[in-house]
């Protein structure tokens, strides 16, 4: 069975209570970690799963990045996910990183394979972790570790095939990761078709569907052309001629995601991942037409 968008079911015999988590990035000044702490102290109050920080190609935010995660963990009630990835360093490097999370109490990682800076063709490190299921193999003999990888509903770009990028999808969860998180996608359907090759390729964990709120349209082409996610026609059309007219924008992108998450969570979607680039007040939104609400803080 596969789901075509005009075909979507849009009735749900109970309205299930769904859950959330947010990504944010390491900021790079003094204003960006100033904005990236407004948005974690304006999402904290949903009660999130969990949260993540990311890792820039290469490596290149290693230092940053596990600033921001101890600093989540150490000042705010979230419970943050460090992003690892393999590209640019050892195995003996990747494990100490490993290592000084698990000693500073962080226990859940997102096990990446990772990008190369600048674009170039993705190159292991000679004496590194090759893939994402070599590095999670590697982390569960350092610790008991949460482990979540990535899942793409399109392929991910480098994959030879779609079945070779789901057996390998199988591969990493089989060494213990415990969910995968994926990557955005605009067609509620494309999400839909994915999770019933999951099941039948044996894949119990949970998957975690990655919602992208699209402020900056012409970015977001940009963007998928690269790391192959496709972008709809009508999409298209709804951004048209609002370059300068950014509140219209935001208005747009916001529904654009409800309603994302609305088909979704009325085909029996429980669990939201929001990509959030350090802003809160679409993944809030968003979040509250789900049915999170905020709750208070309690020391």
């Amino acid at each position: 069975m596969s789901f075509p968008l005009s075909e979507l079911p849009i009735a749900c015999a109970s309205r299930r209570p769904v859950s959330v988590s947010f990504e944010f990035f390491p900021p790079k000044t003094e204003k960006m970690q100033q904005s990236l702490w407004e948005c974690v102290q304006r999402l904290e109050p949903l009660g999130p799963q969990f949260v993540s920080v990311t890792y820039g190609a290469g490596g290149s935010t290693r230092e940053r990045t596990h600033e921001t995660v101890v600093r989540i963990a150490r000042e705010t009630k979230l419970r943050p996910a460090a992003h690892l990835t393999c590209v640019g360093h050892s195995r003996g490097e990747v494990d100490d990183i490993a290592r000084r999370y698990w000693d500073e109490g962080i226990r859940h990682i997102v096990a990446l394979r990772g990008d190369m800076p600048d674009g170039q063709p993705y190159a292991a490190h000679p004496d590194g972790y090759a893939y994402a299921v070599d590095l999670v193999q590697g982390l569960k003999r350092i610790a008991d570790f949460e482990i979540s990888v990535a899942a793409y509903p399109e392929k991910h770009p480098d994959a030879p095939s779609a079945d070779f990028d789901l057996d390998n999808l199988k591969r990493k969860i089989d060494a213990g990761a415990s969910r995968a998180i994926s990557q955005y996608f605009f067609d509620p359907a494309v999400f839909l078709n994915f999770m019933e090759r999951c099941a039948k390729a044996g894949i119990t964990v949970p998957v975690l569907p990655g919602i992208l709120p699209v402020t900056n349209f012409a970015q977001v082409q940009k963007f998928s052309a690269a790391c192959g996610a496709s972008v709809p026609d009508w999409m298209a059309n709804l951004f048209e001629g609002l370059d300068d007219d950014p509140e219209s924008r935001r208005l747009v992108a916001a529904t654009v995601a409800a309603e994302q998450c609305r088909i979704l969570a009325q085909n029996g979607v429980e669990q939201f991942h929001f990509y959030t680039l350090n802003r809160a007040d679409l993944a809030y939104a968003i979040s509250h037409i789900l049915g999170v609400r905020a709750t208070a803080k309690k020391d």
